[in-house]
This record gives C-alpha cells, sequence and structure tokens, in this order.
C-alpha cells in the first residue's frame, strides 16, 4: 500500500491473500517513545503494552505509513484489532485482482476496516459476485487495463452497489455501449464522478449524450480515444454535443477534457462557450458552477483564442500540452486575461515562460509549471503573483540558483516543491529557511537519477543532500517538514495522461 495525498492505495495481488506482512524496520510516533521496533511488540507480555484507550492507540497508529500498520498488526490479536480500526483506513483504495482466489480471512480485513474504494482489473462473474457479497458498500470502482473487449451487461452489476458514487474507466475497448439503458437509469442520480480515458467507444456520441443524463454529476473527466477498432484521426465531440453536455450537467464543477490526436480542422470559436439558454442568448455558461477545467493534449492549433471567454467563474485551469509547433503563436495568454478570479494555475509544456506570464492572474495563490525556467523568469512572475503562496516548479543545470532567491520573490510561500533534473539539490537549499511561513519542502529527483544512484550504492536522498535536509531543519527549527520521495497515483483521479510519476 502507498499513500497518495490525502488517498492511499493498498495493492492485494493474488500471492497475498495468506498474509498480509510487509517488513519494516523502524516504528514511530513523533511525540513519544510509545512505539520503537516493530519486533518490541512480539516480544511484550500482553498485560505490558501501555494501557490506552482506544482513540489514544488509533492516534498514535496514524502516524506510521502503511507498511508500519502491516508490521503492527502482525504482533499480536489485539494490535491487529486496533490496526484495522475503519479510522486509521477512510479515504485508502485497495487494488483487487484474481479475486477467487482470496480467502475469507481477507475479505473479513476488508470489511472490518470498512473500506469504499477499490480499483479492479477484469472482474468474471463469480468475481462480479464474491465483490458485491463481500463489499456492498463500495462508493468507488476503477477498472485499469482491462485489455478486453467489452459488452454492454459486463456493467450491469454496478447496480447493485446501492451506494456507488464514483466510476472510472481506463484502458479498455467496447464493441457495444458502455453505459446501458439499465445501468444509466439506476445510476442517473447516484453518480457524482466519472472518468474515462484511454477507452475505445463505438461511438463517442452515443456516450456523451447518455453522460449528459447523470444529472448529478459533479466530476467528469473524458480523454478521448479513437473511436471503433480503427487507428485513424481521432474526431472531436461535435460542439452542439458538447454544448449540451455543458448545459445539462448542471452541478458540474471539474472537468478534465482531452484528446488523442489532433483534428484535422480547429475547434470553433464557442466550442466553450454554449448559448444558455436562461440567459436570452448570451455566453454565459460557466456560472458559480463550473470551477475546475483541465486541458490535456490540446494544442495551440486546436482552441482559438477566446476559447474560454465565458468560463470567467473558473479557479482552476490546468493546461496539459503535448507537443508545440514552431511559428504558432502562445494562445495561452489570450485564454488567461478573462480569468481574473483564478487560484490555482498549471501549465505542462508548451511555450516559454516569457509568453504568457504578463497575463497570468494576480489572484493565483497556487502555481505549477513544468517548462524550462529560469531565473529571468522567475523575476517575471513574482510582480504578478504577490500573495502566491505554493509552488511547483522544475530545476534544471540552466535555472541558476532558484533556491537563493525563492525567499526574495515569493516571501509567502507555505508549499514547496523542486523538481530536479540531471541534478542534486546544493548548498544554496539552506537559503529556503528564509522562508518563514514554508512548512512542507518536496524535493524530487527523476526515476533515472535515482537509479543510477542505487547501481553506484548511493540512495537518494545523497547523504550529502540528507545533510543539507537536516542543516535546513535544524535553521528552521524543524518547522519545514521535507519529503523525499515521489507520490503514488491515486487511481481515481489520476490516470497515464495526468500522471507525472516515472
Amino acid at each position: 500500500m502507498n499513500a497518495v495525498g490525502g488517498v492511499s492505495i493498498l495493492h492485494i495481488h493474488s500471492g497475498s491473500s495468506r498474509r498480509l506482512n510487509l517488513n519494516t524496520q523502524l516504528l514511530f510516533h513523533p511525540f513519544s517513545g510509545l512505539l520503537k521496533r516493530s519486533d518490541l511488540f512480539s516480544r511484550l507480555p500482553m498485560e505490558n503494552l501501555p494501557q490506552l484507550p482506544l482513540e489514544l492507540w488509533v492516534y498514535v497508529f496514524s502516524f506510521l505509513s502503511t507498511e508500519e500498520k502491516h508490521t503492527t498488526r502482525t504482533c499480536c490479536t489485539y494490535l491487529r484489532r486496533l490496526i484495522d480500526h475503519p479510522s486509521l483506513w477512510r479515504g485508502y483504495t485497495v487494488h483487487l485482482s484474481e479475486l477467487r482466489r482470496y480467502t475469507y480471512g481477507l475479505w473479513n480485513t476488508l470489511q472490518n476496516r470498512k473500506l469504499t474504494r477499490v480499483a479492479v482489473r477484469h472482474l468474471r462473474r463469480k468475481e462480479w459476485r464474491r465483490l458485491v457479497k463481500f463489499l456492498p458498500s463500495l462508493t468507488a470502482i476503477v477498472f485499469v487495463d482491462g485489455g478486453r473487449l467489452y459488452k454492454e451487461k459486463y456493467l450491469d452489476n454496478l447496480s447493485r452497489f446501492e451506494e456507488l458514487r464514483d466510476l472510472g474507466m481506463r484502458n479498455a475497448t467496447w464493441c457495444e455501449p458502455m453505459l446501458g439503458r439499465n445501468v444509466t437509469a439506476q445510476l442517473q442520480e447516484r453518480l457524482t464522478h466519472l472518468s474515462v480515458c484511454n477507452v475505445r467507444l463505438p461511438c463517442t456520441v452515443e456516450f456523451i449524450n447518455t453522460v449528459s443524463h447523470l444529472v448529478n454529476l459533479r466530476y467528469l473527466l473524458f480523454h478521448q480515444q479513437g473511436e471503433g477498432y480503427g487507428l485513424g484521426t481521432v474526431r472531436p465531440v461535435p460542439r452542439s454535443v458538447f454544448h449540451n453536455l455543458l448545459l445539462s450537467l448542471k452541478k458540474l464543477k471539474h472537468l478534465s477534457w482531452g484528446m488523442r490526436g489532433e483534428p484535422p480542422e480547429p475547434l470553433p470559436d464557442d466550442y466553450f462557450s454554449p448559448l444558455d439558454s436562461d440567459h436570452s442568448g448570451t455566453f454565459r455558461y460557466g456560472g458559480p458552477a463550473l470551477t475546475n477545467l483541465e486541458l490535456v493534449d490540446y494544442p495551440e492549433t486546436i482552441l482559438p483564442e477566446n476559447a474560454l471567454r465565458s468560463l470567467i467563474s473558473l479557479r482552476s485551469l490546468t493546461v496539459r500540452y503535448r507537443y508545440i509547433r514552431e511559428g504558432v503563436e502562445c494562445r495561452l495568454s489570450s485564454w488567461l486575461s478573462p480569468l481574473q478570479q483564478l487560484e490555482t494555475l498549471t501549465i505542462i509544456g508548451g511555450n516559454s515562460l516569457a509568453a504568457y506570464t504578463t497575463t497570468i492572474p494576480s489572484s493565483v495563490t497556487r502555481l505549477t509549471l513544468r517548462v524550462a525556467i529560469t531565473l529571468k523568469d522567475m523575476d517575471s512572475i513574482a510582480p504578478k503573483v504577490p500573495g502566491l503562496k505554493h509552488l511547483d516548479i522544475e530545476q534544471n543545470r540552466s535555472s541558476g540558483s532558484l533556491c537563493r532567491r525563492i525567499p526574495m520573490l515569493f516571501p509567502q510561500l507555505r508549499t514547496l516543491r523542486i523538481r530536479f533534473f540531471r541534478r542534486e539539490p546544493e548548498k544554496d537549499l539552506l537559503s529556503l529557511h528564509r522562508l518563514r511561513h514554508l512548512v512542507q519542502l518536496e524535493l524530487l529527483v527523476e526515476r533515472s537519477f535515482i537509479l543510477r544512484d542505487y547501481l553506484n550504492g548511493h540512495p537518494w536522498p545523497s547523504p550529502c543532500v540528507q545533510q543539507l535536509i537536516d542543516q535546513l531543519k535544524e535553521l528552521s527549527e524543524n518547522r519545514i517538514t521535507v519529503n523525499t520521495t515521489m507520490r503514488q497515483r491515486n487511481p481515481l483521479r489520476e490516470c497515464d495522461c495526468v500522471w507525472e510519476g516515472d
């Protein structure tokens, strides 16, 4: 199991149903010496364990990693019951595969933890029955890497999960409608989150029209794949169909819209600006509902300059470029101009920062930039975002001493994430202690860099980097928490298109 921000993922494979036992060396609690080493519990008689209230035990164990929890629960029956307390597993996602091999003991453990989120691969008929029998209270199901050809009746069992609110589908091919009439009728008012990525559908228009009937949908991720079995040019969802979707889903707050491939013609100017009949023919869509928009693999040539003119209520915008064409004018500056309420901005790839830094709204407090960045770029960004509290950037050899400049440019930062390419953090890292409000710092390096160092016998972080981290903590009086591990993927929200891990 791995931690994913506020969500954690428990991987259970066919060989692990007999015993969940992950080795770890150190169990700790930041405020006391109650937990030393995991083998200490196995040597202590039950009567010698501290007699603490259940609530306090649960609080202590909440500071343990998933691996440490699993090690602790193998010590004795009492600790196993404590570790399986539902509050310690709230928000976790369990990965299931080959359900027919799982024992009743494993299902009983999952029930005791009251897990409600699962990620599954292909389910056979009997495996569907097991899932419904043992985990009837599931609220979220995501199908990952099915690798099969599916028919409409495959999802009929979803209606048997009465509390289901979140549905995801990844990497599959459907020869019949994915959401048939029976399933749609059962889930029409229940589903609030739907994510579909890299799924080949028989008819995209029919699918979008079906989604338009999910009236309580608040989160929609649709990264379009081709239709049928061919690999021809991807045709975008027609404007009229897309407008009907936007106007039908009155509660939609988050929209992630992507496209594999490039259509032969640009999208219409009003593609994201449907005429709302409630406002007598004016471009008023966006209102208070849609607040988060993510555009995936939309090159500059597809969307016009005024593409986002009606989405003035956006609080978060993410643009993920797959590639850019030379000689094509950057339109991001035009997209940003009307978004004066924007609080979160994420740019992955695309043009140089100089093409749009002057139009970044001053309301932005959270900024993520996955582009080549220099000291000059940082100097131009700082005056535009005086209240910036969260910054996520990349640093390479051409970036200069960013750590030395950041405290002067962004003094209000509370969290900072820096991903280093082909280099390690250097001594200028210590300058970050001058960020008086900084409480969380993430230092990451590319996976190939880590693997190369492991082959040479130097783990990440290296001794030199660890020494810098220790000095930084000392300078900040332990105010700054430093993380050097790449978080794991949240399968319910992060598909292959948006996942940044290696």
